[in-house]
């Protein structure tokens, strides 16, 4: 019989430092060696013992205490005396008041312990070494019995026998402490028996004798087919709260320490490693399992043990990796000194680069690493979150000011501060110091500002940086927008490399974050829309029609109790909460009042026990700009309410108010007061203390509340935006919370379908390479000669196909027109001239206003192969004091006679700006009875009030308003620049009848009356 061969492991391609293997291929024979659960322990000793791992047959605490004393004075190179070991052993190591959480301290931050010898003199201890890892020795025991013995019970301070011994299968001690242990159950079994076996545990186990075993920091469970790891307070907290639920007589809670917690482990392109021979030849690899317990754990500020999952461990690794790298070879400043991480929304992003920043700032010649983010909201968050994961690692800065004493103070090493603060530094401090230091920068979502002023501030202070982004939603050339910078567009042509990848898919799969439920409900058909102006703004003022906006309202109402599991409760911050919140993102701060009105209205007779607590919050935020719009990012809403109107800001003001009512808070609009507010909001939605916040944009990015699941949407999302608001809802809390909630009021099926597909791509391309510029040229010049010869000038372009072949030609000139702008060489050379270019433009939008009047059915068909560049469209603002110029010029040159020239040339200038096309009708009919020998500018104000009295006088007759109260209130709007649709001035023009008097309808004769005013007013306002 011939000799049984040992196995053989081939080597894994990866560095000998790098935590987590590049790639892992499982061999499938190994899968069939063994069943039992003996046998599988036994595997796995085998295993470790070919990985140098020492076994040591120890049976008793004695041993183990014995064993422990060895290895601390092997590691330290000193001997205890016996005295020496029996003082430290009790008061440094096995105190009689520590338990898991002291111990745990110990290890993860005060690993060095005083030692007083017996001579009078002191010694430092190291419990584990951190710096030089493989230092520590590792070693396996198995099958540890403890005898049944006296367990305490920390509720009434009494002592009772254990009923049975607990017997132990696998732990690895580290320098002699027992910082892992491994649960097995045989193959077949589920995973959960093992995760469960901490009900027995607890009764009689880690904390009896001296409580060595509560140094344990990782927890691993098998069946042989799947293994996972989890830290110790996961399993402690468990424990807590099955014994509060057990001595109160309740049931165990399902809580955020459930087994929803524990994590794969994986390789470095995210291949979980499940089976327990390829765990244990990656995970249990020394410099892995080491590097683990000594770099990739973070003890929280309330002493949570968080252990980070492979790809975080890969994504740190690999920026730490291209710091040192690009050093050496004094990269600095270039693309492949940086790089970029793609995490997804919700994987852990913050814990990533906390860690990364941390150990950043502790390589030996970096200076500071600054930590950016674009709004002050998310300055406030992740300073919230660093201090959380260890308090005083980083600071933050409330001003340009305090940023710049901390970029010169040599002990503030990390530094969390906002865009505009690092910008306004860089403009403010020219030849700083800072600019020649050693410095790392990170970007958190890497996106806006980033890619433009920012970056270029950056590149040209800076000289010695690293140019890091983290983002769950990366900027690819599929999505791209196409203003701006075209150097800049991709993440990959701001920040380099992508150094690691961690997808939606990838997240889901692993359960780190939770699958989507998407539910689109029709509502009421909007019908033919005639827009305004050629903008997306008229549709969604169709969509604001106050029979949807109640019909909406009162859907979500009855709906909100199945949708947010009202009906389950579970424990939250030792109380117990039923159910879940939820968001209402709008597409206008128009849209978040009339909601927030339709919902106070519908509640308004619900006893306040069934009301649903409701909030409001936006605030000021600037149109997005051309990238950020093909980017499909949501627009930036910062704490400046001083820059909204006045109607919105008193309508938030009472909404405040209102809140101020509902927790005895005392919050307004007024800066400082107006950033509490928000601070309280998203702690009372973190808390489950409000129900329902309606949005604009805040929220909808970098907010994490794990009680929120459900997130109601009237707004249209795309790409970034709309994986970024859908993340909100699918953070992992409990067995409860099986998925995010997504309950649609607008068809955005395509749109979810692509942004999935895009960011769920690996390989999506991150570079827009820019050609020559004469290749750009030649192609903008064929198309132009194109435009000429198929659409000139004064010829009808007839027949539908013929308008959408003329949309594409036009919008791919637009396209490389500005990408042409961007060259020094394309000034004076442009071919089509100003003129020429406005009037194709007035094609251009008078083919987009005719295809948007089109009902929903046929723009659909329509829309589905015609793309408007309507952004893209640059020219000089034509107003009515152009117009007026043009008819004084020409009656001067001309005279009044009838003049085809002159209505052909107001035509085409009102024609080519969508901002005159709703006074069109005015204009005309003005030009028309000018004349001969008056003023023309007092002849056309006199014509505006004239017909601005008459209109107005036909809707005070048409909806019976108090004339006197109307005229007044129009005389305020014109005045304040704004329509106020809110408060008590509306309701004083209005005829008299019941506010909720069955059948009065009183909301919709306001909505109605509302939209008439402002709709005259838009008209009348900017003609005035």
């Amino acid at each position: 019989m011939s000799e049984a061969q040992p196995s053989r492991f081939e080597p894994i391609a990866v560095s000998s430092e790098s935590t987590v293997v590049a790639e892992f291929e499982a061999d499938p024979a190994e899968a069939t060696r063994y069943q039992s659960e003996a046998e599988l322990e036994a595997e796995l000793v085998r295993l470790l013992g070919e990985q140098a791992y020492e076994y040591l047959p120890i049976t008793s605490e004695a041993d183990l205490v014995a064993n422990l004393r060895t290895q601390l004075e092997t590691l330290n190179r000193m001997t205890f005396t016996d005295d020496e070991w029996r003082r430290f052993f009790a008061e440094k190591v096995a105190g009689e008041r520590d338990g898991i959480v002291e111990k745990t301290v110990r290890i993860q931050e005060d690993h060095v312990q005083l030692l007083k010898r017996d001579d009078g003199t002191s010694k430092n201890i190291t419990l584990l070494d951190k710096t030089h890892i493989h230092n520590n020795r590792l070693q396996v025991i198995n099958q540890y019995e403890v005898p049944g013995a006296l367990s305490r019970d920390t509720a009434s301070g009494t002592d009772h026998r254990a009923q049975r011994a607990n017997r132990y299968d696998v732990t690895i001690l580290v320098n002699g402490i027992p910082l892992v242990h491994v649960e097995l159950k045989r193959r077949g079994v589920d995973i959960r028996e093992a995760f469960n076996q901490i009900n027995r545990y607890q009764r009689d186990s880690f904390w009896s004798g001296s409580g060595l075993f509560e140094y344990v920091q990782l927890f691993v469970i098998s069946n042989g087919t799947l293994t996972k790891y989890y830290s110790n307070t996961t399993r402690a907290r468990h424990l807590d709260e099955a014994n509060k639920a057990t001595r109160s007589g309740g049931r165990a809670r399902k809580t955020s320490n459930s087994f929803e917690f524990t994590s794969w482990w994986a390789d470095a392109a995210n291949k979980p490693i499940t089976d327990l021979v390829g765990f244990t030849r990656t995970f249990f690899a020394k410099h892995s399992l080491l590097n683990v317990l000594t770099r990739y754990c973070v003890l929280t500020a309330d002493r949570m043990l968080l252990v980070m999952r492979p790809y975080q461990i890969a994504a740190t690794e690999q920026i730490l990796s291209r710091i040192e790298t690009s050093s050496n070879q004094k990269r600095y400043g270039t693309l492949s000194a940086g790089g970029y991480v793609w995490h997804t929304t919700g994987s852990g992003k913050t814990l990533t680069s906390f860690k990364t920043a941390q150990l950043a700032s502790r390589l030996g010649d970096v200076d500071k690493v600054l930590f950016v983010v674009d709004r002050k909201d998310l300055d406030y968050q992740t300073m919230r979150e660093y201090d959380r994961f260890e308090k005083g690692a980083a600071n933050s800065n409330t001003s340009t000011a305090v940023l710049k004493r901390q970029l010169e103070d040599p002990s503030a090493r990390i530094i969390i501060t906002t865009i505009q603060k690092l910008s306004n530094f860089i403009a403010k401090n020219k030849g700083h110091a800072i600019f020649g230091g050693h410095v790392v920068i990170v970007f958190d979502e890497c996106h806006r500002s980033q890619f433009g002023d920012m970056h270029t501030a950056i590149t040209k202070a800076f000289t010695r940086y690293h140019l890091f982004g983290f983002t769950g939603t990366p900027i690819f050339a599929a999505n791209a927008g196409t203003g701006g910078n075209p150097t800049l567009r991709t993440t990959a042509q701001a920040f380099g490399d992508k150094l690691h990848t961690y997808t939606i898919v990838d997240a889901i799969s692993d359960k780190n974050v939770l699958p989507f439920r998407i539910d689109y409900v029709n509502t009421v058909k909007v019908g033919a829309v005639v827009d305004k102006q050629v903008s997306s703004i008229d549709a969604e003022r169709a969509l604001l029609d106050s029979q949807r906006i109640r019909d909406i309202a009162g859907y979500v109402l009855e709906h909100f109790d199945q949708k947010t599991k009202r009906n389950q409760t579970y424990a939250l911050q030792d109380r117990r909460v039923a159910g879940f919140n939820a968001l209402f993102a709008t597409a206008s701060i128009e849209a978040a009042r009339r909601y927030y009105n339709a919902f106070g209205l519908l509640q308004r007779d619900l006893p306040d026990a069934k009301k649903l607590k409701v909030g409001l919050i936006y605030s000021y935020a600037a149109n997005e700009a051309d990238d950020e719009t093909g980017a499909g990012l949501l627009g930036e809403e910062e704490f400046e309410t001083d820059a909204l109107d006045a109607s919105s800001r008193d309508f938030l003001e009472d909404a405040i108010q209102d809140y101020n009512d509902m927790f005895g808070t005392s919050f307004d609009t007024s800066a400082e007061k107006f950033q509490n507010y928000y601070k309280d909001l998203s702690l009372r939605l973190k808390n489950r203390e409000i129900d329902l916040v309606i949005v604009v944009n805040m929220f909808l990015t970098g907010f994490d509340a794990t009680t929120l699941n459900t997130l109601w949407v009237d707004k249209n999302l795309r790409a970034h935006g709309l994986i970024q608001a859908y993340s909100r809802t699918n953070r992992i809390l409990n067995s409860v919370k099986t998925y995010g909630n997504i309950v649609s009021f607008r068809d955005l099926e395509e749109q979810t379908n692509d942004a999935i597909a895009l960011f769920g791509n690996k390989d999506a391309t991150g570079i827009v390479l820019l050609q020559p510029y004469r290749e750009y040229f030649d192609e903008y010049a064929d198309n132009v000669t194109e435009l000429g010869e198929l659409f000139p000038l004064g010829e009808q372009i007839v027949g539908e196909q013929a308008q959408k072949d003329f949309i594409a030609l036009f919008g791919a000139l637009l396209r490389l027109r500005n990408i042409l702008v961007s060259f020094d060489d394309f000034a004076g050379n442009q071919i089509l001239s100003d003129r020429d270019l406005q009037d194709y433009q007035s094609i251009y939008l008078d083919l987009y206003q005719s295809f948007r009047r089109t009902d929903e059915a046929e723009r659909e068909s329509i829309n589905d192969d015609v793309v408007f560049e309507i952004e893209l469209i640059k020219q000089v603002e034509i107003n009515v004091d152009y117009i007026l110029m043009l008819v004084e010029q020409h009656r001067a040159a001309k005279g009044d006679g009838d003049d085809r020239e002159l209505t052909a040339t107001i035509e085409r200038a009102i024609d080519s700006s969508p901002t005159l096309r709703n006074k069109k009708d005015l204009i005309e009919e003005f030009v028309d009875r000018l004349s001969v020998d008056e003023d023309v500018a007092d002849e056309w104000r006199a014509y505006v009030a004239a017909k601005r009295e008459a209109e107005l006088t036909q809707i005070i007759t048409d909806e019976n308003l108090k004339s006197d109260e109307t005229r007044a209130f129009v005389d305020a709007a014109f005045r304040d620049g704004q329509v106020r649709a809110t408060g008590t001035a509306v309701a004083t023009i209005l005829p008299p009848v019941s506010r909720f008097a069955r059948g009065s309808n009183h909301s919709a004769k306001k909505q109605t009356v509302v939209e008439k005013l402002t709709a005259f007013f838009d008209r009348f306002f900017d003609l005035t």
